[in-house]
């Protein structure tokens, strides 16, 4: 056991009595500053209205909550949720008593939907291009991705299975089990990627939608294979041959190759 991590922290950062802020909550956060400062660059660069970018954040934040939200309710949890409508849009538990529990439940493939959705919409209302405001928010989306996998590490969720190589964790929350650091995994792959999207952004000689589609088979195909040694996140997939994440991220992967087909014209 002195060969592994021991990984213990409090979730909690600073409790206000009234309020807790949490690690996940502040990284949640960080990942969305961080991603608007990219956004906002983009705009510049391509001279879009930098006035469209407070308005932006709004769809992106709600599309985001909702789609990750009803994502985990219906994927993953939809047993205990369809009793409970109430509690998958409401912070709150309303048995056996009532309490104010925030959203504990949230599912990346629901957020990414979400996501998709808020920036059609966002496009459609302020007349600018589709492709191009979903390149320019594919571009950041591994970057607060790997910001909310920090935050899962912290919290000691979203664990990984047992194993013993040197540089397993001990969740002491959960276990004494020597597991891999899912999370860690996941939140170093999204870093990788965004820097590659990021080096291939600035070259800019691919049509548009090439990033999103980049984005797509490179963000899913890492989630498919780091599933491998994730632990259940339900009970219900342990029967399974490939788990519910491995299956959501199969249609985000074939969409993703459709967008780098049609983009992988050079500009002239």
């Amino acid at each position: 056991m002195l060969n592994y991590i021991i990984w213990n922290p409090d979730g909690t950062l600073i409790d206000f009595g009234f309020y807790q802020l949490r690690w996940y909550s502040l990284l949640f956060g960080l990942g969305f500053i961080l991603g608007y400062q990219f956004v906002k660059w983009r705009f510049k660069r391509d001279d879009v209205d930098t006035k469209l970018l407070d308005n932006l954040a709004v769809y992106l934040v709600v599309g985001t909550i909702i789609g990750a939200r009803l994502g985990h309710c219906i994927f993953y949890d939809w047993d205990y949720y369809q009793n409970h409508l109430l509690e998958i849009l409401l912070p709150f538990r309303f048995s056996p008593s009532f309490e104010f529990i925030g959203y504990r439940g949230l599912a990346s493939h629901g957020g990414g939907a979400g996501v998709i959705i808020a920036l059609l919409i966002f496009a459609w209302r302020e007349k600018i291009s589709k492709l191009w405001i979903l390149d320019t928010i594919a571009l950041v989306i591994p970057l607060a991705a790997a910001c909310i996998r920090l935050g899962n590490l912290m919290n000691s969720e979203i664990i990984g299975n047992a194993t013993n190589v040197s540089w397993a964790f001990i969740f002491k929350h959960i276990d004494n089990i020597p597991r891999h650091p899912a999370q860690l995994y996941e939140a170093l792959s999204y870093l990788v990627i965004f820097g590659i999207l990021f080096w291939l952004d600035k070259k800019q000689k691919f049509q548009k939608g090439f990033v999103l589609g980049l984005m797509l088979v490179l963000m899913f195909t890492a989630r498919f294979f780091i599933e491998f040694v994730k632990a259940d996140q339900s009970a219900f997939e342990a029967d399974m041959t490939l788990n519910m994440g491995q299956w959501l991220s199969i249609p985000y992967v074939i969409l993703g190759l459709v967008f780098i087909w049609f983009g992988m014209k050079r500009k002239e």
